[in-house]
């Protein structure tokens, strides 16, 4: 069969989930409705369907008012004994596959169940519609006459008393059917290596001559692999490697820091770029058009959708709304009930909805990654908006940063300590400053309040990172890879601290 022929008939079958999705576009309030009915029906036999009384469930209020809004650290224990054979405790079918969460606030691992139901209606129901929604949108594609190299974590799986656990995306590796490896890249053997830098070697050996038609993984990462490729093969870009490349498919951080930087790197015009939103909890928005920064809310995978307004955010104590009551422009925590047994579960991060009609949304943080230790309310849409200025009026350009407080003495104010790393540096790193500071003040009025006349906040202090740092401190951390990132925000200053510490050592 020829590869024009393959690349029809792939492109025929996902369009015809189109029909589906636009079920949801025209009548979403019904299908979140229905969809928790369906879950709390599914589970109301369960250990935790009988404490909560899901049986006598008979509206949304009563919803609210009898599951508490839920931390990992709430349901640990459940999930505990679920890892060592029990079942049926929060979810009615048996769950065997934990994803192990990295997290970037804490040291301590995650393990979030992941259902049949949750593999098979949401992750892996989330990849062809990722396919479909680009396919839909780009009648004369060819991305099926090649391979996508697929950028993940670690696919090592463990076992533990007949449960097993790894990375998201080692799970779904792990379930994948047969023929899904000969689409592609690298090939499964290169993708188990756990050393990571032996494994980038791999992939670039096996895939620079290989006909690659789409990039799937984190920016960052990803981003160190293409640099690599041209390190390895001496062409000038990525075009010249792998001429037919027409899509990229990331997530996981936020790309506008390294959009230039690909820009150079693929220097294509019509080259796609298409923004996921997934976690180890589940699959929850696609970018649905061509050039868009906004992503579609998913609604039909089985996760059930509140929010709570970050102007009143209090962790579990607080009030969450359905999504038909959510606003344009407001910054919410996210709240998510799901066909893997979580119920109620704060997932830590933040978004705003950029429209209603239909439910569109762009990513602005965590809940926990913002600075507000003077009242400032700084999160990371601000500081990278803000360094996105200074960069243009600069010509810089950004690899990695951090930024924690500097804690206010009885000698001098507070202030905002930068660790930035440059692939660019500006030629005068004051005015950079200078601009970051004054982007800052102008998109953030509480920041712009502690920073007049110098009375809360000093102007901020940047650090010009050593090349390599946060590369570095990741290695020493074993968190190369996969969804493993650099904290940008922090209430407290232990990362900035140790990258410090880290840098002055190289000095040494």
């Amino acid at each position: 069969m020829s590869f024009p022929l393959v690349n029809s008939i792939i492109s025929w079958f996902l369009k015809k989930r189109k029909h589906q999705i636009e079920l949801f576009l025209k009548y979403p309030l019904d299908v979140q409705e229905e969809l928790l009915f369906k879950l709390l029906n599914t589970a109301k036999n369960t250990e935790f369907g009988i404490a909560h009384y899901f049986s006598s469930i008979r509206d949304y209020t009563d919803f609210t008012n009898i599951v508490p809004i839920q931390k990992y650290e709430s349901i640990e224990p459940l999930i505990e004994r679920c890892r060592k054979g029990e079942q049926n405790l929060f979810w009615p079918t048996s769950i065997k596959w934990f994803a192990k969460s990295s997290g970037t606030t804490n040291a301590k691992s995650k393990f979030i169940p992941v259902s049949d139901e949750a593999l098979e209606y949401c992750h892996m129901k989330a990849g062809k519609d990722m396919l479909c929604l680009y396919i839909n949108n780009n009648e004369d594609t060819q991305l099926f006459t090649g391979k996508g190299l697929k950028l993940g974590g670690s696919t090592a799986i463990y076992e533990d008393n007949n449960s097993y656990f790894g990375d998201l995306s080692a799970i779904i590796t792990e379930n994948l059917p047969f023929w899904a490896d000969f689409s592609s890249a690298p090939s499964l053997e290169v993708a188990s290596m756990s050393e990571w830098e032996t494994k980038m070697e791999a992939i670039i050996d096996e895939t620079i001559h290989e006909n690659i038609t789409s990039l799937v993984g984190v920016p960052s990462w990803m981003l160190v692999l293409l640099n690599r490729v041209l390190v390895k093969t001496g062409k000038n870009n990525i075009l010249e490697v792998w001429p037919n490349l027409e899509v990229y498919f990331h997530g996981g951080v936020n790309f506008n820091p390294y959009r230039e930087q690909y820009k150079k790197l693929i220097p294509k015009k019509d080259f796609k770029y298409y923004e996921t939103y997934n976690a180890s909890e589940g699959f929850f928005a696609i970018q649905d058009r061509n050039g868009s920064e906004e992503l579609l809310l998913m609604l039909d995978y089985g996760i059930f959708y509140e929010f709570i307004p970050m102007s009143t955010y209090d962790g579990e104590n607080s009030k969450a709304i359905p999504i038909s009551q959510v606003k344009k422009d407001v910054n919410y925590a996210v709240v998510i009930t799901t066909n893997g047994g979580l119920w109620r579960y704060l997932v830590g991060d933040t978004l705003k909805f950029t429209s209603t009609d239909p439910y569109r949304i762009k990513i602005t943080g965590r809940t926990k990654h913002f600075i507000n230790v003077f009242g400032e309310e700084l999160i990371i849409e601000n500081a990278e908006e803000a360094l996105k200025v200074a960069c243009k009026k600069t010509n810089a350009t950004v690899t990695d940063y951090t930024v924690a407080p500097i804690f206010m003495t009885s000698n001098s104010n507070g202030g905002h300590e930068w660790i930035i790393e440059f692939k660019t540096p500006p030629d005068n790193i004051n005015y950079f400053t200078e601009l970051l500071d004054n982007a800052l003040k102008s998109i953030n009025s509480d920041y712009e309040a502690k920073r007049y006349h110098n009375m809360t906040l000093a102007l901020p202090k940047i650090n010009i990172a050593d090349k390599g740092l946060f590369y570095k401190w990741l290695k020493q951390k074993q968190k190369l890879g996969g969804q493993h990132k650099v904290p940008r925000l922090s209430n407290t200053r232990w990362f900035v601290d140790e990258l410090l510490h880290l840098s002055v050592n190289n000095y040494k």
